[in-house]
């Protein structure tokens, strides 16, 4: 199990920067299969706690709410690293499509307040052309003519990010969750990736001698969770001490890539990309993509994407960038594009879910992403006190306090596969949770990283998750 959550975190960390670096010169479609509602979704944000030195201004937290008002029932999901509220969006609208009674809120974390969305804004309104997008977030990195352009924030003014861990993340969701336990029906968290690390942190974190999973009737586990083995001590003290460091970024760093690039990388490539399907690849000919992700026939964008990031095509370093995305680079020039026959994620849906189309000042990336979240992780330990805890200042103690009633779903892909499932039969153990309660699904053979929210019209997750949440509307 620790080497489960090393090896998630290599895969979840390096890696993604490549796979950001493909994203951002790809191209899919902008269709979406499924929409619950005509009316325009963005970021709802609400007071979040108030973390020491942190700015009011950034005391926020956000959900993109998808699905009927009238709706009872709440499942809020928790995306993964440096992933944003707008990557679960399509899941969330086929989710209320067929799940009477239910909502589905997806959160946005406090971070990506800093992020600068206008020119995407512009860009998804159609007012500025793939050219301009570029420049404003990239271009002007190599061409010193471009002065209208994106500034980055500097790390020296952000300082007291260095503190938005565990506890901040965990009490902004209990945000969330008072604001969906207000419309008086259930409340499922879930949460992908690192996000179901902090899933099991919240069910398990002691408010005032409660566990959070009491005010829960579900949680589910989309290819993530926590390793019942915490760091040691002193590895959550060196992580701190490395942190705090005057010096230090408060952002992670994937690759040796400073944020926020990679997060730009993949934002403003998945929405050029839907813009211009069919134009010849910028990223085959920028220079800027590692060699292993580049084709050796002229390509689209839609091309290029889809070598970069498709099971049969990236190289195996892109593990937690990857999906089914077809069959792969179109016979035909001269400017190949993408065959995407058989794939199990379509990879229209895919660039949607990145680039956050059809939703103003959101995609589905962050592009700062807190350091201090991912070293937390390692501490939660399935809701177990142990040493590191006292370090990183996390408080999951109440593993073994959680309600009998409550029900877990886990699926397992590619990255985490059956030490999810084993982490959630573990979790349930630990509080004489009956195994009947449990939903364990492993499709680590056939189903990529983020298959389990992209997949469609065929999906696995989906299906096993749409039974399990009429089960808690129905349950007690």
């Amino acid at each position: 199990m620790h080497m489960w959550r090393q090896e998630v975190k290599r895969s979840l960390l390096a890696p993604v920067l490549i796979g950001c670096l493909a994203v951002l010169f790809s191209s899919c479609g902008s269709s979406s299969p499924a929409s619950s509602s005509a009316t325009p979704l963005g970021v709802t944000w609400m007071q979040g706690f108030a973390a020491p030195g942190t700015p009011a201004q950034y005391d926020k937290v956000g959900i993109i709410k998808v699905g009927p008002s009238s709706a009872k029932n709440v499942l809020v999901l928790e995306p993964g690293t440096s992933a944003g509220s707008a990557y679960f969006v399509p899941l969330a609208k086929w989710i209320v499509s067929k799940s009477n009674g239910w909502q589905v809120w997806s959160v946005e974390r406090r971070e990506n307040l800093l992020e600068d969305q206008s020119e995407l804004n512009l860009y998804k309104e159609h007012k500025a052309t793939t050219t301009q997008l570029f420049d404003y977030y990239l271009g002007y990195l190599k061409d010193p003519s471009v002065t209208r352009h994106f500034q980055s924030v500097s790390n020296s003014t952000v300082g007291f990010a260095k503190q938005w861990g565990m506890n901040v993340a965990v009490e902004d969701l209990h945000v969330v969750i008072d604001g969906a336990k207000k419309l008086g029906g259930k409340v499922v968290l879930g949460g992908h990736s690192l996000g179901g690390s902090v899933v099991t942190a919240y069910a398990t974190w002691d408010f005032n001698g409660r566990a959070g999973a009491d005010d829960l009737a579900g949680l589910v586990y989309i290819d993530g969770g926590s390793s019942p083995s915490p760091v040691s001590a002193q590895t959550a003290t060196q992580q701190l001490q490395s942190l705090e460091a005057p010096s230090s970024s408060p952002w992670l760093s994937f690759g040796g890539i400073s944020a926020p690039y990679a997060g730009l990388f993949e934002a403003t490539g998945s929405a050029s990309a839907l813009g211009d399907p069919n134009g010849p690849s910028l990223g085959q000919s920028s220079g800027l993509l590692p060699a292993d992700i580049v084709p050796s026939v002229p390509v689209t964008n839609v091309g290029q994407y889809g070598y970069a990031l498709n099971v049969a095509t990236s190289p195996p370093s892109l593990l937690a960038a990857q999906g089914h995305l077809g069959q792969g680079i179109a016979a035909s020039g001269p400017d190949h594009g993408w065959n995407g026959s058989g794939a199990l994620t379509p990879i229209d849906r895919f660039a949607t879910m990145f680039s956050g189309a059809g939703i103003q000042n959101a995609d589905g990336t962050e592009w700062y992403f807190p350091q201090r979240l991912t070293d937390d992780t390692g501490a939660v330990a399935n809701g177990n006190a142990n040493p590191a805890q006292s370090v990183l200042d996390v408080d999951a103690t109440m593993g073994h306090a959680l309600p009998k009633s409550l029900l877990i779903y886990a699926f397992g892909a590619r990255l985490g596969g059956a030490e999810v499932l084993d982490a959630a039969k573990i979790l349930a153990e630990q509080s004489d949770i009956p195994m009947s309660n449990l939903t364990l699904v492993n499709r680590q053979t056939t189903y990529a990283h983020n298959d389990p929210a992209g997949a469609y019209p065929n999906n696995a997750f989906f299906d096993h998750l749409v039974p399990f949440l009429g089960k808690i509307s129905s349950h007690g």
